[in-house]
């Protein structure tokens, strides 16, 4: 951990910072996984809104 004191003798603890790395593009299988959870999450939302119209 990175401790640093000011002039009054108080300590400033800081957390350690992560490296930084640049994402990379998704592979095309991922890209297909992506593609089968956003149709899935679609047809969710969808029947939700449909049973919540049916209902009221």
């Amino acid at each position: 951990m990175y401790t640093t004191v000011n002039e009054d003798g108080v300590l400033n603890n800081y957390a350690t910072e992560p490296k930084v790395y640049y994402a990379e593009y998704p592979a095309i299988w991922e890209q297909r996984k992506y593609l089968i959870q956003g149709v899935f999450a679609t047809l969710i939302v969808t029947t939700l809104v449909l049973v919540g119209f049916s209902v009221s």
